[in-house]
């Protein structure tokens, strides 16, 4: 009995079948990454181009949003994930309304899918969901978020389960229902925030 009572919550922690981790170091500066699509959720002129930094500990090329709008997006053709997870570094840059980077999943269009991120002027960590067009919140989380340093956001979702961690920390641990199915992963800022991504992962999970 003890034993299938377990079940649930085994089927709940996420074992990575297929992954992936995509850098930006051979792609041309200047223009967006080939195969990936890049919008705006709301109105505005996002930017978002391949760009040197020589920050990076070897160098090389990194993912940049220069532009502004309301929720800019860019997000990886091909990609079909209904359980698993994505991850990205980020480097806030800049930005007087916002210094934000985020992580999209289950994107089935600009205007239906799963936001977490992370914002240097607030700092926190905030989970929302988005659909019609418009952002609803699922949870805050205060937590120190230095502008001009590298950070790691991951997401792992799992049917209604959602986990976002920041750097290592889990800092959300939810469950939310409102968009389910598979969809595509891709990174995500606001309004005016100059933000700088890179080592870009993604995969399915299966129950362990």
């Amino acid at each position: 009995m003890k034993r299938n009572l377990l079940i649930p919550l085994l089927l709940l922690r996420l074992m990575p079948a297929t992954g992936e981790t995509l850098m930006f170091n051979h792609e041309k500066p200047g223009a967006t990454p080939s195969g990936w699509l890049s919008g705006v959720t709301g109105r505005g002129a996002p930017k978002w181009t391949i760009e040197p930094d020589p920050t990076l500990p070897n160098g090389g090329n990194v993912l940049k949003q220069s532009g502004s709008g309301d929720f800019p997006w860019c997000v990886k053709q091909g990609t079909s994930i209904a359980d698993g997870y994505v991850e990205v570094k980020f480097k806030p840059v800049a930005g007087h309304e916002d210094q934000a980077g985020g992580v999209v999943w289950r994107w089935k269009d600009g205007n239906d899918y799963y936001v977490a991120r992370a914002n240097a002027l607030e700092n926190n960590v905030s989970l929302y969901y988005t659909t019609g067009g418009r952002r609803h919140t699922i949870r805050y989380q205060s937590t120190p978020v230095a502008a001009q340093v590298w950070h790691t956001l991951r997401v792992e979702f799992e049917g209604n389960h959602i986990q976002v961690s920041l750097d290592g920390t889990r800092r959300i641990d939810v469950t939310d229902e409102h968009i389910s199915g598979a969809g595509a992963v891709g990174v995500w800022t606001k309004a005016d925030s100059v933000t700088v991504f890179d080592a870009f992962s993604f995969g399915s999970s299966s129950a362990r």
